[in-house]
């Protein structure tokens, strides 16, 4: 930096630039298509898990309290970057505010964290269900299964600050702009003109704990479940475990496997360009196709669902 209050002061813009695909104009339009459908089918899926996991009697044991705080997540998720990602793709000024900048990769990565934290626990319940069926409902008591949902909360949070306070001091000189198509930690560290070395190291020791450990204990769970379904002699009882733990499987893959491509590598050596495009799968296309990989697989919640459309269909009849 320059010196003195003034010139430290000028090093943080107004405002940044989110290149998106500007450099790619072809693609704005079906991008814009798949997003905004992307958004409403992400709104509606997870909407209705919310309230059928609320409402419905049969719904109430605890891998419904994980599943409805997951589908709270991936939709308050979306809804942080998508209306921007909109906004700036229906316009020619594709800009966000320092401030609005700072807001959204705070509340990103604090809802990502808590992602990571929630999937972990529907792990654990997973595995008592599986591996201690006759202490299931002892061990996994509903102020037990709230407990862990606030600490995942909690934690993402505590995550979040720690980043959002190391993220707001970097100076950023030059252009004003982001390859992305949201405000994110590690595109915020690439851009900064100033030694990152902090931010790197705290980076890599928080995806460390809130995201590679996290995955370690889920696969070391699905460890301790494939011996204990490969030791039953009922072929019903394998395939229906296998049911309860196919569709978080496929979640966990779905968000944690790009997720770790991203952060595991340092933010100052990661390509943007190919960064950009990952982030949006894991951000966007993810919390899209979760609420249907759940019902799709799941026929309590498909049943709860037809209850409540039954139930919507008699009262505006």
């Amino acid at each position: 930096m320059r010196g003195g209050n003034q010139s430290f002061l000028e090093d943080f813009p107004k405002e940044f630039i989110l290149l998106g695909v500007s450099d790619k104009p072809w693609l704005e339009l079906p991008l814009f298509v798949i997003l905004l459908v992307s958004y409403i089918l992400t709104i509606l899926g997870n909407t209705s898990i919310i309230v059928v996991s609320r409402i419905d009697a049969q719904l109430q044991s605890p891998m419904y309290i994980f599943l409805s705080h997951l589908s709270l997540l991936d939709l308050c998720y979306t809804t942080t970057t998508i209306p921007q990602m909109l906004v700036n793709m229906g316009s020619s000024t594709k800009t966000i505010s320092y401030g609005g900048c700072t807001v959204q990769y705070a509340i990103f990565h604090w809802l990502g964290c808590t992602e990571c934290l929630v999937l972990a626990a529907m792990a654990l319940d997973r595995y008592v269900a599986i591996c201690e069926p006759l202490r299931y409902t002892v061990i996994m008591h509903r102020s037990l299964c709230h407990k862990l949902v606030a600490m995942t909360w909690l934690g993402g949070f505590g995550n979040s600050l720690v980043q959002v306070i190391l993220t707001v001091q970097l100076p950023f000189c030059g252009e004003h702009t982001l390859n992305n198509f949201f405000c994110e930690v590690p595109a915020m560290i690439k851009r900064s003109c100033a030694d990152t070395t902090v931010n790197d190291l705290t980076l890599a020791v928080l995806v460390a704990l809130f995201l590679l450990v996290p995955f370690a204990f889920i696969l070391l769970s699905y460890g301790f479940i494939a011996r204990a379904v490969l030791r039953m002699q009922s072929s019903k009882g394998r395939h229906k475990a296998f049911g309860t733990c196919s569709s978080h499987l496929v979640v966990v893959s779905l968000f944690y496997l790009p997720a770790i491509y991203m952060y595991v590598q340092p933010p100052s050596s990661y390509s943007q360009d190919t960064g950009k495009f990952i982030s949006l799968f894991y951000s966007i296309i993810t919390p899209t196709i979760n609420p249907f990989i759940y019902t799709l697989r799941n026929k309590d919640v498909k049943g709860a669902l037809k209850r409540l459309l039954e139930r919507i269909w008699k009262i505006c009849i």
